[in-house]
């Protein structure tokens, strides 16, 4: 089963980083936070990605095509017979599959959708998710999920991080200051979908094709759309001050999506 990742969006909330490199290329330790994601579904066994490109494709495309030499040590034979020896003793060694398609510069989820369907071959269904997230979820676990209700589209209900504390005035003015409590806190859609092959037919590849908004509700009126709760870590990196937070998370050691080791 493969993964598709959208790529394409230009970022604009995130401007003072987005406006040089498409988001997913934005760095989260030493790696895009794009890798993060990959390593993500990797650490499941799910090796092949569909990468969704737009703004700034080109990054996205050099990036991977310099990757073996950005993370091993490697030897250039010149002369008459050139070549280049990757040595994979050093630096980390990933055995992925990657897909790169070009899916437009405004084109919408939809339309993005539609343009990679020839890359996903023959499989009957695939994998989902955004290239501005990280979470904890068990991939396993969601593919199990979807396939247990034969549903059309599985979708991730996850907590959004809650950024401040709740004020509470009381009578006399004076503030009561308390933390917020998730327990009871609404569910957001937070990308990571398991996905049948034939949603694919209610997509066309106009540029003007949005998922979320039209399919997906229509999907969800015909009661062919399941969700899997995640109460878990789930983070987005939609502004400067998430960027910051996961960059945090990361350097402290403790980044609660690196299920990795």
């Amino acid at each position: 089963m493969k993964v598709v990742i959208l790529c394409g969006g230009v970022g604009s909330r995130l401007k003072e980083e987005t406006e040089t490199r498409p988001k997913p290329m934005v760095e989260i330790g030493e790696h895009p936070i794009l890798w993060h994601i990959m390593k993500h579904y990797a650490h499941f066994g799910y090796k092949e990605f569909v990468l969704a490109l737009g703004y700034k494709s080109e990054m996205v495309k050099e990036y991977f095509l310099q990757f073996q030499y950005r993370t091993h040590d490697f030897t250039i034979t010149t002369g008459s017979n050139p070549s280049i020896s990757v040595h994979q003793s050093n630096g980390e060694h990933e055995d992925w599959k990657i897909t790169l398609v070009d899916t437009g510069l405004n084109t919408l989820k939809g339309g993005r959708m539609k343009r990679i369907e020839p890359f996903l071959e023959d499989d009957e269904r695939f994998l989902m998710t955004y290239g501005d997230g990280v979470c904890n979820v068990n991939i396993n676990d969601l593919v199990d999920f979807h396939k247990s209700h034969g549903k059309k589209v599985t979708l991730t209900g996850v907590i959004p991080s809650m950024r401040f504390g709740e004020v509470v005035a009381r009578d006399d003015g004076t503030v009561l200051f308390r933390e917020k409590d998730t327990s009871q806190a609404a569910m957001v859609n937070g990308g990571y979908y398991v996905i049948e092959r034939d949603v694919l037919n209610l997509l066309s590849t106009d540029e003007s094709q949005d998922f979320e908004y039209g399919p997906l509700e229509d999907l969800s009126d015909d009661g062919e759309v399941m969700m899997k709760r995640h109460e878990d870590f789930w983070h987005c990196m939609d502004n400067i001050r998430d960027m910051n937070a996961l960059m945090g998370m990361w350097d402290s050691g403790k980044a609660p999506w690196k299920l990795w080791s």
